[in-house]
């Protein structure tokens, strides 16, 4: 149990430390704009998700509580 909590703090620091300095991702959607026939028409476009530094901040911070917990519990 106390090495469980250790790699779900590991974890969360690191969850932490990308949201932080990714704050986000993109990708490209794909959508039908319309069809003739056996002719169709698409159009991509570039979507983007944001993370917002509050929640790496809280990963980050809840990762160091749950290593510091982990350390507590062994003693």
């Amino acid at each position: 149990m106390k090495s469980l909590i250790n790699i779900v703090g590991v974890l969360l620091i690191v969850i932490g430390i990308v949201a932080l300095s990714y704050q986000g991702f993109s990708y490209n959607k794909e959508e039908k704009v319309a069809q003739f026939g056996d002719l169709q028409i698409t159009a991509k476009t570039k979507e983007r998700v944001y993370f917002p530094p509050l929640l790496g901040g809280l990963c980050l911070v809840g990762g160091v509580v749950l290593l510091i917990v982990g350390r507590i519990s062994k003693k």
